[in-house]
């Protein structure tokens, strides 16, 4: 490795695959080495049910990387998701003791923010700072150096499942791996897929993923919601393997292939073929038939999404709409149903706009949580923080302190 240089790995262990992206960071910004992806076999619904069959997965994965780059893996920017995820807003006060707010006054009131009740069984993943109140002028996002007597800040805190989080970094560790940080997959994909016009008019990130679907809306610059639903692309999948009666390998190859989320865009003579069970012959079908069993499905997804916006009260957030990204959203008529759904809300299907070293491979909705891993690593400048400990008890103090550390050189 050159010097100054510095080596990152973001690893998206999802319900459907698992992608390891390499990449190197350097004065001259970020340059992606190479990839590597497997069927991932050992998690449902984003989260890790079967520990060996996880490793498995995230070793061949790596190797693949590792022989595309060059290079070898040793540390990891680990993604997180699954139906645990949970994300509300919080707020800190604090007294300015000098009258005037400095680096340790920002720390402090953070802490504030974070001081709120949670259950035993979960912990703070990130703590996303929304704005800052000094005295009664809100709306700052710098509010060093400013004078006053008392400092606010507004976030946006998500927690997680300690268990859930404790289960990735030891599949990473089994696999011969270091968990330098654990990062939010929808924070993630964020980073890779929205523009900075989007981020300051408000936009909501929908990635629709193969077991989940995660949700968070940007506005001002900031995180304002975050939610993850436990519906995903397995469970398009799943019908169209007993709508058709066809297995399940062939469901999924028939949805990427011939899907749509609207029944309406099917020509009348369109058709396919349809492998049947048990040795017999295949069947020829109309398309539209797998659209009627897609459309539902997807209608309900983006409708609980919907919902879910709705109950945040995020609806006057979304001027520029919304964005949808991940494998499910290549399916075709998903960003007119999306519209139809939202009633006319401008919606966009989103493609990393990663570094221009990005290879093709990756220019996909599909690897928009492994690019962002790489830019969100990259952008927190976590150098020179030791790497996760599986058999630690207390996982999230080392991550709250990597936090910490983070707004320390932000600020």
């Amino acid at each position: 490795m050159r010097a100054g240089t510095r080596q990152i790995v973001g690893l998206d262990i999802g319900t459907t695959k698992i992608c390891a992206v390499v990449a190197e960071t350097s004065a001259e910004g970020i340059r992606v080495l190479g990839f590597g992806t497997h069927p991932s076999k050992g998690l449902r619904k984003g989260v890790v049910v079967n520990i060996e069959a996880t490793v498995q997965s995230i070793r061949k994965a790596v190797e693949e990387a590792e022989i595309m780059a060059d290079r070898e893996i040793r540390q990891v920017f680990a993604g997180i998701a699954g139906g645990h995820i949970q994300g509300f807003n919080s707020h800190g006060v604090i007294p300015l003791r000098d009258r005037e707010v400095r680096p340790a006054d920002v720390r402090r009131v953070l802490d504030a923010a974070r001081a709120v009740a949670i259950p035993m069984d979960r912990e703070v993943i990130h703590i996303l700072p929304q704005e800052y109140i000094v005295d009664d002028q809100d709306g700052i996002r710098e509010p060093l150096g400013m004078s006053g007597v008392r400092l606010e800040a507004r976030v946006h805190m998500v927690t997680g499942a300690v268990t859930s989080a404790q289960n990735i970094v030891k599949c990473c560790n089994r696999a011969g791996l270091q968990v330098a940080d654990i990062v939010l997959e929808p924070l993630a994909s964020a980073e890779a897929v929205l523009t900075e016009d989007e981020r300051e008019i408000g936009v909501a990130l929908v990635d629709m993923g193969g077991g989940t679907t995660d949700i968070l809306v940007v506005s001002q610059g900031a995180v304002r919601h975050s939610s993850v639903l436990a519906l995903g692309g397995a469970h398009v999948t799943n019908d169209i393997a007993v709508g058709l009666r066809t297995p399940v390998a062939d469901a999924e190859k028939i949805k990427r292939r011939h899907g749509c989320a609207l029944a309406s865009l099917v020509g009348k003579d369109e058709t396919l073929e349809v492998p049947s069970v048990g040795g017999r012959r295949p069947r020829v079908m109309n398309r539209k038939i797998l659209a009627e069993i897609v459309e539902p499905r997807m209608e309900e997804l983006l409708t609980l999404v919907q919902q879910d916006l709705e109950k945040a009260g995020m609806e006057d957030r979304l001027a520029s709409g919304l964005v949808l990204t991940g494998g499910g959203s290549l399916l075709e008529g998903v960003v007119e149903m999306a519209e139809q759904v939202f009633g006319g809300v401008p919606v966009r299907r989103g493609y990393p706009q990663g570094p221009e070293s990005l290879p093709d491979g990756l220019r996909d909705p599909a690897f928009a949580t492994s690019v962002g891993l790489v830019l969100y690593a990259a952008r927190a400048g976590t150098e020179g923080l030791g790497p996760l400990d599986s058999d630690d008890q207390n996982l999230f103090a080392k991550i709250a302190s990597r936090m910490k550390s983070w707004f320390r050189n932000f600020f």
